[in-house]
């Protein structure tokens, strides 16, 4: 691809998309993203200009893709809240997939997640299956990348659990947590985006990185790497959720949702594909001990103030 071409990044000022933003612009690209948050401050100087989303208005989001090559989109929730919900973010992906089609935008590389299908009771892996088949019967040129848990410096999962363990003297996993995951590096998973922005193949990838551990080795390679190993306990799923509800209520968050616990227990998270990442967590987080879980990261907190830095 010429390195004049227009690509469109969805939350180029959140998490993974902040990722391929900059990777793209590494490689010489124009960037442009379409937020949520445009009063956000812009990790970027200007250079990445900032559409808003424009759900309510086709036109304008419509004109917004316009001259776009490449439309890369993390556009998602991880949970229904008052002010938030998988069903509109479906409706509203619906919306972006009609727009791109309608501006003449070249590709789409969506993020999805793992063992997606409409016929499961999750709204989330229904949600992303939905749109899955929404995309390809677009007859928009595609790549569907499916990660599982994506880690990072501004990660909440990982970052948590290590949080947890510096203040608890023990460590509670769902059942028995023998449930499997497979975490890609943040860095890796905006790597292969950029790649599938450059190829002509409509290709469906498991995003996934080069460990797969069990919740409950997740865990104790995490305690054992931030030098806080604790007792890990099984805890029946339904008073775990109540435990972790509880604790959300201190933190003003949501920790875990039934539906989480749900799809990790039943290995949604896991897959027998090749890896597509690299980078192994366990030498990241070795690499990163002395920070990784001093501070709690709030879902809630970055969904509900957009005027604040997306911060690590």
């Amino acid at each position: 691809m010429s390195e004049s071409q227009l690509h469109v990044v969805t939350g180029a000022f959140g998490y993974s998309g902040r990722y391929i933003a900059q990777r793209l612009l590494d490689a010489g690209h124009r960037v442009r993203t379409i937020t949520n948050s445009p009063d956000r401050p812009n990790p970027f100087q200007r250079v990445v200009e900032a559409h808003p989303f424009n759900f309510d208005d086709p036109a304008r989001l419509t004109e917004s893709l316009k001259g776009a090559a490449v439309l890369y989109n993390t556009y998602w929730v991880r949970f229904n809240a008052t002010d938030f919900k998988h069903s509109i973010a479906v409706e509203n992906t619906l919306k972006l997939f009609e727009a791109a089609k309608a501006a003449g935008v070249g590709k789409v590389v969506h993020v999805s997640i793992t063992n997606p299908s409409e016929s499961s009771p999750l709204e989330y892996f229904n949600g992303k299956a939905k749109l899955e088949k929404a995309l390809i019967a677009s007859r928009l040129p595609y790549s569907i990348l499916r990660p599982t848990v994506i880690f990072g410096p501004e990660d909440i999962l990982v970052n948590n659990i290590a949080w947890t363990l510096r203040r608890l003297p023990v460590f509670g996993v769902f059942g028995d947590g023998n449930y499997s995951l497979q975490p890609i590096f943040v860095e890796d998973l905006a790597n292969l985006a950029v790649e599938q922005g450059a190829s002509s193949e409509n290709l469906i990838i498991d995003a996934i990185g080069p460990e797969t551990f069990t919740y409950r080795e997740l865990v104790r390679t995490i305690g054992r790497l931030i030098g806080k190993r604790r007792p890990v306990i099984s805890v029946p799923p339904g008073l775990a959720y109540a435990m972790a509800s509880a604790m959300g209520k201190l933190v003003g968050d949501v920790i875990v949702t039934r539906e989480e616990i749900e799809g990790l227990m039943q290995n949604l998270l896991l897959t027998d594909s090749p890896p597509a990442g690299g980078t192994m967590l366990s030498e990241w987080v070795a690499a990163h001990s002395k920070e990784v879980g001093r501070h709690y990261a709030s879902e809630l907190a970055r969904r509900r103030d957009r005027t604040r830095q997306y911060v690590k």
